[in-house]
């Protein structure tokens, strides 16, 4: 895997925010700086103080699906700083499948950011698989990312926490090698 890359875009015209992200799977590390450039880069372990992942227990139902996973791990971390949960958003889900794909193919995380009509966007690229392992390993770091105000540092927790959204679409893509790219779009 390549060294991970932050890019944080602002599109201000329209009150929409969203992180470029580049979390590769087998990186310990993001790089993070506003406009994309090289930054402090954040290690992907939890900081002091930062809530632990939610706790794996053996009666927890089984997602039916990896994207139902998703949004369950999502609203598990929401849960554990007294957050209500996302909705599911299913009617983009294959839009963000797409998306997922196409930034796979241009190796261009968020490449497809705002096709879906998400007012943001987290994004896991390149991580390997299966996808379920993706999922979880990828939010995990991204949720150690916060807490914390500054969007370039901590964007990803920043979405997963916001109460400005109300929805979440999970969009993932297999590639040949069994790599996953997967976008979660929030709305």
């Amino acid at each position: 895997m390549g060294i991970a890359r932050v890019s944080l875009m602002v599109a201000l015209a329209v009150g929409v925010v969203a992180l470029e992200v580049g979390c590769g799977g087998s990186s310990s590390s993001f790089d993070a700086a506003p406009g994309g450039g090289d930054g402090p880069a954040p290690t992907a372990d939890a900081p002091p103080g930062t809530p632990d992942a939610p706790p794996a227990t053996s009666d927890a139902p089984i997602a039916a699906s990896v994207e139902q996973q998703c949004v369950d791990e999502i609203n598990a971390y929401r849960a554990m700083v007294g957050l209500g949960p996302y909705a599911r958003w299913t009617d983009a889900e294959t839009c963000g499948a797409g998306q997922a794909m196409s930034d796979s193919m241009t190796g261009t995380a968020h490449g497809a950011f705002g096709m879906c009509g998400e007012w943001a966007q987290n994004e896991c690229p390149g991580w390997p698989g299966p996808a379920s392992d993706a999922i979880s390993g990828c939010l995990a770091a991204m949720w150690s990312e916060g807490p914390g105000s500054d969007f370039s540092m901590h964007g990803h927790y920043i979405n997963m926490t916001s109460t400005s959204y109300t929805k979440v679409a999970c969009g993932i893509y297999t590639l040949a090698d069994g790599s996953i790219w997967a976008v979660q779009d929030f709305q």
